[in-house]
């Protein structure tokens, strides 16, 4: 930066990827409030260097204080989503745009399902009162994670929230299918329930067409209603060259290199329809009424046999008797 180019204030903005000046973070490194006021080229408006410290991998931007103060009031909003996103266990989540957060009717119905939920909104947007005692703040900050979560999954089934979950999927940020013949194909959060504290999310495979649970602990208690059941295939509708061709490769067991016959299958399904119908057998077997009434029934069944073979002298009697009347 030549000497010519003093700007009034500096201060570094760790939250933007990239540089406006060709300054290198070992140069920034030794920034310290008391230097930086005798320096001509730098000049801070306030103590913000004093404890700083750059790691040298860690890019960071030289901004004058006007253009900070000049630009939307995103720049603020971007302060607890930052945070959010940067926190372990959240890698799944993409970053809702500022404006679709600030659009109220996207927001529609949300405020009966999460508690608190103006003071979480301000507190996402950096709007929060800072007078709120601790154990208020750590309410809001709970409602607040809910709300987001419940706002991200209506955002990534849009235009914008597509497109950056695609990234994240290129990337393979949610990992790999464990199935060995996928090939170790990349993997999409999907929800089994729309409803919130219902179920986990999952992860989907689009070539195995079959979900898995997350590795991670911290992922696999995400609540899943925070990505929904749409999402996957809304994705894969709206990229369809996306969709990998379904993998004829099967497992085949084998025995010493051999492969098992077909007979054996059989066999093995006529024991288990034989086993259950055994099953059945003894069940109607017990199920049978005990005691007199079965003999009973069988003697007057071995009686009926014998009338017959008699030629049914019960019968004859009978009318035999009628006779007599008449």
């Amino acid at each position: 930066m030549e000497a010519d180019k003093q700007p009034t204030s500096y201060y570094i903005d760790r939250r933007i990827d990239g540089w406006t000046d060709e300054w290198t973070c070992s140069q920034l490194q030794g920034v310290h409030h008391e230097s930086a006021l005798a320096n001509p080229i730098v000049q801070p408006s306030f103590v913000a260097f004093e404890n700083l410290c750059i790691s040298p991998r860690y890019l960071c931007s030289v901004l004058t204080m006007e253009d900070y103060t000049s630009g939307s009031d995103s720049d603020y909003t971007k302060y607890w989503i930052d945070w959010f996103l940067g926190s372990k266990g959240n890698e799944y989540f993409c970053e809702v745009d500022e404006d679709y957060i600030l659009d109220r009717f996207n927001l529609t119905g949300l405020n009966t399902e999460v508690q608190y939920y103006s003071q979480a909104l301000d507190l996402i947007t950096d709007n929060l009162d800072e007078t709120l005692d601790e154990e208020m703040r750590d309410i809001v900050e709970k409602s607040a994670r809910h709300l987001y979560g419940l706002i991200h999954a209506r955002f990534i089934i849009t235009t914008h929230g597509l497109t950056k979950m695609l990234e994240k999927f290129k990337k393979c940020d949610f990992g790999r299918c464990p199935r060995v013949l996928c090939h170790s194909h990349p993997l999409l959060p999907v929800a089994l329930s729309d409803i919130p504290y219902t179920k986990s999310v999952k992860l989907f495979c689009c070539r195995c067409e079959d979900i898995y649970n997350p590795k991670s602990t911290r992922h696999a208690s995400i609540d899943g209603a925070y990505f929904g059941c749409s999402f996957p295939h809304m994705l894969f509708q709206v990229y369809p060259q996306l969709v990998p061709p379904k993998s004829t490769d099967r497992y085949v067991p084998r025995i010493f290199g051999f492969k098992l016959h077909d007979v054996a299958k059989q066999h093995r399904y006529q024991d288990m329809v034989r086993e259950e119908s055994h099953a059945r057998i003894m069940a109607g077997i017990e199920g049978l009424p005990s005691g007199p009434t079965a003999p009973a029934s069988s003697s007057a069944k071995e009686q009926q046999l014998k009338n017959k073979a008699e030629g049914s002298p019960s019968v004859a009697s009978e009318s035999g008797a009628m006779a007599d009347i008449n």
